[in-house]
């Protein structure tokens, strides 16, 4: 899979820095062209002579010497993806912040491919406010970060913060960068996030859903060659569309209508939406005031919206609803299958700690027609979203 591929690994200030030696000769092994970026922190951890002779390619650490200067702009054109493995604190933060003052900085900023960090740092340093809000920048440009791992730091404590181990971030490239397209040519249709009921003009009925499962659907869709069209409630997460089709909603009316108009020409359809099942039959056009000890609202279900794509779905078309369950979960998700006519259900459970609304992490089943049922371990939503789209190529070619 990374035959050919040109990988530009950037090194920074860590002691995990030993392990991209490491890492250049299985990227090597696996048939890749590697180039190696340095920091001059780097070098006081790993020899720029090692990795020039793992990866048969001159070590960069200067933006310019007496002899020679570096096409910062060529190297971040020539290269299929940048990887920056280890990631430091102090790189981190300059990255954020458009800092650049060497020459990985000056690649990365001008780089048109695309990025992944793995970070490496003490505990204490990866759960700083000012790393989470720097990370989340990072993510937020569109850069792919690889998880930390947890175990023995270099302080000697036990925690979070270790870099990922070399073969973990080649499947990560494997996986996120240089995945064959089965899905090009189809279209795809993915709803996120939550429905807001309203009830006056300032409050409204509502759940926790954040919708970062359903627009991690929607990018593995995407990158597996699907065109995809996500129907995305009143979530305060980004959404970087990058050719997705975003169709913002707020209601379950809204929601409803968006979703049948999408459905026909839809090849796959994954609801993952947190739809609201009430809504106030009538809604005040002025603030409710506070009057008496108790406020009595009427509410009326809204329309169902996995059934109604069930009623009309065709043969050749795929749907996925989701089930969030508190007790009787697999009973529920099975009668959710087989009364909303879907193919695939995933179902979360709310005593899963990690899993559901708000987490980074999920833990799903899949249930399936004809009794099929996959378990998956608690994982990051976009390797949720990985299992959920390898189960949905599996159902559409069989």
């Amino acid at each position: 899979m990374l035959k050919g591929k040109k990988i530009l690994l950037g090194i920074t200030g860590s002691i995990a820095a030993y392990k991209a030696a490491y890492l250049v000769r299985y990227l090597v092994k696996e048939g890749a062209e590697v180039k190696v970026i340095m920091t001059a922190s780097a070098k006081d951890f790993v020899s720029p002579l090692t990795l020039s002779t793992l990866s048969r390619n001159p070590v960069l650490t200067e933006l310019f010497d007496e002899q020679s200067w570096s096409n910062h702009v060529m190297l971040g054109r020539w290269a299929d993806v940048m990887l920056i493995a280890p990631l430091s604190c102090n790189t981190l933060a300059k990255m954020a912040n458009g800092i650049c003052d060497n020459l990985l900085l000056a690649v990365y900023l001008s780089a048109t491919c695309p990025v992944a960090i793995a970070p490496a740092m003490d505990e204490d340093m990866w759960h700083h406010p000012a790393t989470k809000e720097n990370l989340a920048k990072l993510s937020s440009f569109g850069n792919e970060i690889i998880p930390v791992e947890r175990g023995e730091l270099a302080s000697g404590l036990f925690g979070e913060g270790r870099m990922a181990e070399p073969e973990t971030i080649i499947g990560f490239l494997k996986n996120n960068f240089f995945l064959t397209s089965p899905l090009k040519g189809k279209k795809a249709m993915v709803t996120a996030g939550p429905t807001y009921e309203p009830i006056d003009p300032v409050r409204y009925i509502g759940n926790h859903s954040s919708g970062k499962m359903g627009i991690a659907i929607a990018k593995e869709l995407q990158r597996r060659g699907a065109a995809v069209s996500l129907v995305m409630g009143p979530s305060p997460v980004n959404v970087l569309s990058n050719g997705i089709e975003v169709t913002r909603v707020t209601t379950a009316e809204e929601m409803f209508t968006a979703c049948n108009r999408l459905f026909a020409s839809a090849d796959i359809a994954v609801m993952a939406a947190a739809v609201a099942d009430y809504t106030a039959l009538e809604k005040a056009k002025e603030k409710i005031k506070k009057k008496d000890d108790k406020l009595t609202l009427e509410l009326v279900r809204t329309k169902d919206i996995l059934k109604s794509l069930g009623e009309k779905k065709k043969k050749e078309q795929v749907l996925v609803g989701f089930a969030l369950e508190t007790n009787n979960e697999r009973e529920n998700a099975m009668e959710k299958l087989k009364s909303k006519n879907a193919d695939l259900i995933v179902l979360n459970s709310v005593k899963d700690e990690g899993a559901g609304f708000g987490h980074d992490t999920n833990k799903i089943t899949i249930f399936g027609k004809g009794g099929s049922e996959f378990q998956f371990p608690l994982k990051s939503k976009n390797e949720v979203a990985r299992d959920i789209v390898d189960t949905i190529i599996k159902l559409y070619y069989a």
